[in-house]
């Protein structure tokens, strides 16, 4: 069964960054799109960014490009959030995503960003 497990959340200060994994099992990861999502609090759910099966090609929100960074390690079954210059309204839970037949979601990881 598809499982996907975010880590790497935390509290920081405006501007600096932090790094999300997520670690993908029970389905071939290499051959799959991968997307990163948030939910800040008391909003909807949005998308934040997706990267292609081989890593090639990347898009992203208006609101974090430039900011934000996803990659993902095929041989290691994980896709990565880079998260720099990062702003109060990051503050969010961070969820990876993957559509293998229907959306799959992971637990999230609470991202704070604070001074």
């Amino acid at each position: 069964q598809v499982q996907l497990v975010e880590s790497g959340g935390g509290l920081v200060q405006p501007g600096e960054s932090l790094r999300l994994s997520c670690a993908a099992s029970g389905f071939t990861f290499s051959t799959y799109a991968m997307g990163w999502y948030r939910q800040p609090p008391g909003k909807q759910r949005e998308w934040v960014a997706k990267i292609s099966t081989s890593g090639g090609l990347t898009t992203y929100a208006a609101s974090v490009k430039g900011r934000f960074t996803i990659s993902r390690d095929n041989a290691k079954n994980t896709v990565y959030l880079q998260m720099n210059s990062l702003k109060r309204e990051d503050t969010a839970v961070y969820y990876c995503n993957a559509f293998v037949g229907t959306d799959h979601w992971g637990q999230g990881t609470q991202v704070a960003i604070s001074s």
